[in-house]
């Protein structure tokens, strides 16, 4: 069954989907001609409170809870995921791990910043041989007089060209690695022997980037180091429940989308005297797709409900962030199959959420690494 949202949150649906629908879409629809996000786009996040939303207020974030900020990433993924990779780089894993392990001249320098989307940020973990096994990084920490000195390369970083400050996490002691051996440090943009060497379009909105990071002979003072020095492993794992679950429900809010617009063009589109949707054969697609949908969203949902409860939800995120992003695939192909030639075309949003939706199985752990996980607490 679907767990409905309290009263106030549905008010707070129909806000962002009035603001998604009537605001963002037209610029969608410019980010798609040009390949870039419009200033217009981010100043219109900031001026309505979206734009580090998760955030302390108290340093000028929005204060919301978390079932609050998935809803929002729901509602913006049913237009355009740049504008949910805005709201992750100003309140998703960097952003929140700042906001509570760092220090206070950390949280003024940065958090500010990040709230009012002056400043972005970015998450490095990935490496050439260390992906899904993070804790086999070789990017190294040593220290020096006052500080560290790092070395390495980090790869596949979403958002790092354009950040400003990027958490990047690096070995501090090889023979504790993941057991206390691994430190987060907050690597600011311009930082001498810190380079963006490369930058990959992905097979996405050519607006979304990957980044490849040199890390070369890299001087940071102790006051970069975020947390306690060997706490860097679990601030990362400490955020994946949290990204799982916002993950799951951009996949929800684009699956949704793509429900609808499948639904309208069936009912417009006549072939052969017949309208698609009077066909067994595409009524069936889409009854399928609603089914995955709802299912998807009230699992999601109820993990949503006991994250905030407190409680421990087990492997719980990583079965939202399998179910939903298997799903949303399954969905925008049946979309595409559904629009025919017009599936296929570029400039139609269609077409762009099936490219889209491909990295959600990748991203954020990939299906093999949860399915991995929640065999292994079955198994334990």
């Amino acid at each position: 069954m679907r767990l409905e949202i309290t009263p106030e949150l549905a008010q707070v649906r129909a806000a962002l989907r009035k603001f998604t629908t009537e605001k963002l879409e037209p610029l969608a629809l410019e980010i798609d001609r040009t390949g870039e996000v419009p200033q217009a786009a981010v100043d219109l996040l900031r001026e309505q409170g979206y734009l580090g939303m998760r955030l302390p207020s108290e340093y000028g974030g929005g204060g919301f809870d978390l079932m609050t900020y998935c809803l929002a990433l729901e509602e913006f993924s049913r237009s355009h995921r740049m504008f949910s990779l805005y709201l992750d780089a100003t309140s998703g894993l960097n952003p929140i791990a700042i906001a509570k392990y760092g220090s206070e001249a950390q949280k003024r320098q940065y958090v500010a910043g990040l709230a009012s989307g002056t400043l972005r940020a970015s998450f490095g973990l990935t490496e050439p041989g260390a992906g899904s096994d993070s804790q086999s990084m070789k990017t190294r920490a040593e220290r020096k007089a006052g500080g560290w000195v790092l070395n390495g390369r980090k790869h596949y970083i979403s958002g790092a060209d354009v950040a400003d400050v990027v958490m990047i996490m690096a070995v501090t002691d090889p023979a504790k690695r993941a057991r206390g051996g691994i430190t987060a440090f907050l690597v600011e943009k311009g930082t001498p022997g810190f380079h963006v060497t490369r930058v990959e379009t992905t097979i996405g909105s050519e607006a979304i980037k990957l980044a490849e990071l040199t890390i070369d002979e890299c001087f940071l003072p102790d006051r970069a180091v975020l947390g306690e020095v060997g706490q860097g492993f679990r601030i990362a794992m400490e955020s994946l429940t949290n990204g799982r679950l916002g993950v799951s429900c951009s996949c929800i809010g684009t699956a949704d989308r793509l429900i609808e617009m499948s639904a309208a063009y069936a009912k417009e589109r006549v072939t052969f005297g017949q309208a698609l949707s009077e066909r067994q054969a595409i009524q069936w697609m889409l009854a399928d797709s609603v089914v995955e949908l709802e299912t998807a969203r009230a699992y999601t949902y109820e993990t949503l409900r006991r994250v905030q409860a407190g409680e421990d939800v087990g492997p719980a995120a990583s079965i939202c962030k399998l179910t939903c992003s298997e799903m949303v695939g399954r969905v925008a192909d049946r979309a595409v199959q559904i629009h025919g030639g017009m599936g296929l075309v570029r400039g139609y949003p269609v077409e762009r959420f099936y490219r889209d939706v491909r990295h959600y199985r990748v991203g954020e752990g990939s299906s093999e690494i949860q399915r991995m996980l929640i065999a292994r607490d079955l198994l334990k």
